[in-house]
């Protein structure tokens, strides 16, 4: 006697899979689904949005690590001599070219790439370089300077040639790419050099993006982790990527607890 057969017109429904990590995305999808209310959804919308923004810190913290394992190679390739009421002055300098084109190619192999805000306020000129990843994270570096009115430059010349200076330290900066031996001429201009990055700590990317989310919570916080941090951590930090360290710094400051 054979086996009777199954029906196949009600197939027993099965539960969905659930993913190996649950985001807040998969948890809001759910509460949809479940027909949560509107503050609940509200809260997850909002805890998608802080996840996202620490997923990008992270990526961007990893690229900007992998920029500095293989750093490009920053020359002087001009040298400048013009004649001042002191003297004749003269330097070795990296031009804005060989700076940005190099550091541009470099930085676009790791998904980043960096743009610029040029102010003018009280007479000084305000540069701010912005350093974004592909996955919408992005720091920033500003500097100020009078206009450059050395050599005989008029105010246009004295403008865009402090406008030119400012976005080239600022770029080398946000990329950990000035370094405190740097040349200085008479005129007190630091000259670009060659940076080699030195070793990064292990789980040093960790804990950078621990820092970063940390910032959130205030300058207080961010200071109290900062000392139970381990030396070579901080070192680091502070030597090899300061542009990260004074942009956190700066951004917990805003934060009011």
């Amino acid at each position: 006697m054979g086996l009777p057969e199954l029906s196949q017109s009600n197939p027993v429904p099965t539960a969905p899979a659930m993913p190996a990590v649950m985001t807040p995305a998969h948890m809001l999808a759910i509460a949809v689904q479940q027909g949560a209310d509107l503050d609940r959804l509200q809260q997850l919308m909002d805890l998608q949005e802080r996840w996202e923004a620490a997923q990008a810190r992270k990526a961007f913290a990893a690229a900007v690590a992998g920029f500095k394992a293989d750093p490009p190679k920053i020359v002087k390739n001009k040298h400048v001599r013009f004649q001042t009421q002191k003297g004749v002055t003269e330097y070795d300098h990296a031009t804005h070219d060989e700076v940005c084109d190099k550091i541009s190619r470099a930085l676009a192999a790791h998904g980043l790439s960096h743009r610029w805000n040029v102010e003018q306020v009280d007479g000084r000129i305000r540069v701010t370089c912005y350093l974004t990843h592909v996955a919408g994270h992005s720091e920033s570096v500003q500097m100020t300077s009078a206009p450059d009115d050395s050599g005989g430059k008029n105010g246009i010349q004295g403008i865009a040639s402090a406008v030119t200076y400012l976005q080239r330290y600022t770029l080398l900066a946000i990329t950990g790419m000035s370094t405190g031996d740097a040349d200085d001429d008479d005129d007190g201009r630091a000259t670009a050099a060659s940076y080699t990055a030195p070793a990064v700590p292990a789980a040093y990317e960790t804990w950078k993006a621990d820092m970063t989310a940390l910032a959130d919570e205030g300058l207080g916080a961010l200071q109290d982790a900062w000392r139970r941090s381990a030396g070579e951590l901080r070192q680091y930090a502070t030597v090899a990527d300061s542009a990260w360290w004074t942009a956190t710094k700066a951004r917990a400051a805003t934060v009011r607890t």
